[in-house]
């Protein structure tokens, strides 16, 4: 059994998993493009991410202001594990029915945005710590829609920055990305040269 949002995280998944697993310890304390965040942070926000919105999938409560600390023995298996749930979570049908009770959204929305963190984030960490990252087209085709849908409250609550401008992909400029990868990045307010200036 399955789901539109559970396909698309199983797409998503792997290769996120795949830049965490590639992130050393001594990398850990390196800045990111989430300029509050370094490594480890992003790292334990997109833990909390993948964790909580398992929960969120069967329309529980869940506890945004606790931060645990996820990054004890075997975190990079137990982050592929959790992946894994949080893919799982999403592919009963009753996980994308109606309304979210905790947020004034579909519950279709509500799983998009943990693909959306999913990818991003991934893209975050993937630049932050020297690797490369291939996010699946139709996952990035989807998340240029929802980012058009949540766009404007995401940036009133400050989860999203200012949009940019979106330039024009070179190999030169920025290796690896796609125009829909590059406009994508650009409208969460980040800059696909990071860190080099824009």
């Amino acid at each position: 059994m399955s789901t539109q949002t559970s396909d698309l995280l199983a797409a998503a998944a792997p290769r996120t998993v795949e830049v965490v697993r590639g992130i050393s310890d001594d990398q850990l304390d390196l800045p990111t493009p989430c300029s509050d965040y370094v490594v480890r942070d992003l790292l334990n926000h997109l833990f909390q991410v993948v964790v909580n919105f398992q929960d969120l999938a069967q329309k529980r409560q869940v506890d945004w202001a606790e931060k645990p600390d996820y990054l004890g023995d075997g975190w990079r298996d137990r982050f592929e594990a959790e992946t894994g749930r949080l893919v799982a979570a999403w592919s009963d049908p009753s996980s994308v029915e109606g309304m979210s009770p905790r947020m004034p959204m579909p519950q279709t929305a509500i799983g998009g945005m943990a693909l959306l963190d999913l990818t991003v984030h991934g893209w975050d960490l993937a630049v932050a710590t020297g690797q490369p990252y291939h996010p699946a087209p139709q996952v990035v085709t989807e998340l240029r829609g929802l980012v058009e849908q949540l766009g404007p409250t995401a940036r009133k609550m400050g989860v999203f920055a200012d949009p940019l401008p979106t330039p024009t992909p070179t190999p030169d400029l920025i290796p690896n990305l796609t125009p829909d990868l590059t406009h994508l990045l650009t409208q969460t307010g980040r800059t696909p040269t990071w860190p080099q200036t824009p």
